[in-house]
């Protein structure tokens, strides 16, 4: 399964994408602030809890979430990062560097979180159950 996030309204509280599952809009995405430079070692721009994650590829499993205690989609490999998950929420202040999804964006929010979260879940789930390959590429 392959899964795209584009980035597409940036503001200094926020970052708003749309998220695509196999090419098919599936929902929004809200992130922190992206502060990437490239060329620049993460540790250099990134502010703790207020940055979003560097652009990239990243393969999608599912864990168990020590912060939320329930099993989420964790994103490997993030560089800088650790602990990257997709789930509901509705504005930066929801996300430590995670993906939040919603069925509606406004400025410096997405709505419906619960609603776009879990039908994005069923098919990572679905997908991974059938041994394939999840990956998730953010430009």
């Amino acid at each position: 399964m392959k899964i795209e996030l584009n980035r597409e309204i940036h503001t200094a509280k926020s970052t708003i994408g749309e998220l695509l599952v196999d090419g098919e809009l599936q929902c929004y995405t809200l992130e922190d602030p992206v502060r990437e430079i490239d060329g620049v070692p993460v540790g250099q721009w990134k502010i703790a809890g207020d940055t979003a994650i560097p652009k990239g590829t990243y393969n999608v499993t599912i864990t168990m979430s020590n912060r939320f205690k329930k099993l989420l989609p964790l994103l490997e490999g993030v560089p800088g990062f650790a602990g990257v998950r997709i789930h509901s929420g509705n504005t930066a202040a929801d996300t430590e560097g995670c993906v939040l999804v919603g069925t509606v964006k406004d400025t410096d929010v997405v709505l419906h979180s619960r609603d776009a979260f879990e039908p994005l879940y069923e098919k990572i789930k679905a997908a991974l159950y059938a041994g394939e390959k999840v990956e998730l590429t953010i430009t």
